[in-house]
């Protein structure tokens, strides 16, 4: 799953990613005085909870893209597995320098990751059985989207856009700057010969009529409370897809999902994750050859 989500254009912003953090760490000092190169550790990854895991591969890449000898990465574990507190989901071999330098870099990323897994896990066990699916939101950590957005497809989740190019999005202020949800559509479709998918979103029963009169691929109902969403998606056809967005937590979303929506998304899933707690440590060292 890992490198078909990372095509080569995503893989090339992944590695960008993976560059900045360790150049952000800069050299290990410690590590460099207390080994010499050819020092060996052995290094196991450990759930320290019951928790989902994500980002896994990602221990290989960022071994990759440093300077010296390439680790031995052996995974225990798959992306999305649910793994039980105390369970090893990696070893690793290879020279300390190296694996003390990338240790950071590395936990870092799958504890943000695996946290984005289990909070999406959450939410997609709250609409079980409704036949509701959960989409993540652009409201992402900088330079970590696609990171974050596989992390959720791995918690069960479905991807939104991933970014302004996938598709054509009416917000609030684009239909305020263009004076109508009307003019602001045709004004797009003028715009393209083939017009990409389009999704409108609407703040009131009269933006909800409107919309469903121009036929967009999808319609958003924006901070709409339970009984307004109710009435809004009694005004959408069933080929007009409808999404119910805005503030939705674990408290609200089950309401919300009964009303039987194409699509929920909260940013939640991704902004307000906690981070799961993953730990590495050492089980072996050899300073032969040193």
């Amino acid at each position: 799953m890992f490198s078909l989500y990372f095509n080569d254009d995503r893989l090339a912003l992944l590695h960008r990613l993976v560059d900045l953090a360790l150049e952000e760490d800069g050299r290990d000092l410690t590590s460099e005085a207390l080994f010499p190169p050819a020092s060996q550790l052995e290094a196991s990854i450990v759930a320290k909870e019951e928790t989902l895991v994500a980002g896994l591969p990602l221990i290989d890449i960022v071994f990759e893209r440093m300077r010296g000898p390439r680790p031995v990465v052996t995974l225990l574990a798959s992306d999305a597995d649910a793994v039980a507190r105390g369970q090893e989901v990696a070893r690793i071999r290879g020279s300390a320098p190296i694996l003390l330098k990338a240790e950071r870099v590395i936990m870092n990323f799958i504890c943000h990751l695996s946290g984005v897994a289990n909070a999406t896990s959450r939410f997609v066990q709250a609409v079980e059985g409704t036949g509701v699916r959960v989409l993540d939101t652009r409201k992402t950590t900088p330079g970590q989207r696609y990171l974050e957005k596989y992390a959720v497809r791995m918690g069960g989740g479905h991807n939104h856009r991933a970014n302004l190019e996938e598709m054509l999005m009416l917000k609030d202020n684009h239909i305020d700057q263009a004076g109508s949800i009307t003019a602001a559509v045709c004004a797009l479709r003028k715009a393209y010969d083939v017009c990409p998918p389009l999704e409108v979103e609407c703040r009131t029963l009269e933006h909800v009529r409107e919309a469903v009169s121009l036929s967009p691929q999808r319609i958003m109902l924006d901070n709409m409370p339970v009984d307004t969403a109710a009435e809004a998606l009694r005004l959408i056809p069933p080929h007009i897809e409808s999404e119910i967005s805005g503030n939705v937590t674990l408290a609200t979303i089950r309401p919300l999902a009964e009303l039987r929506p194409t699509f929920i998304s909260t940013g939640a899933i991704t902004h307000s994750a906690t981070v799961a707690d993953f730990s590495m440590r050492l089980t072996q060292s050899s300073r032969e050859n040193a």
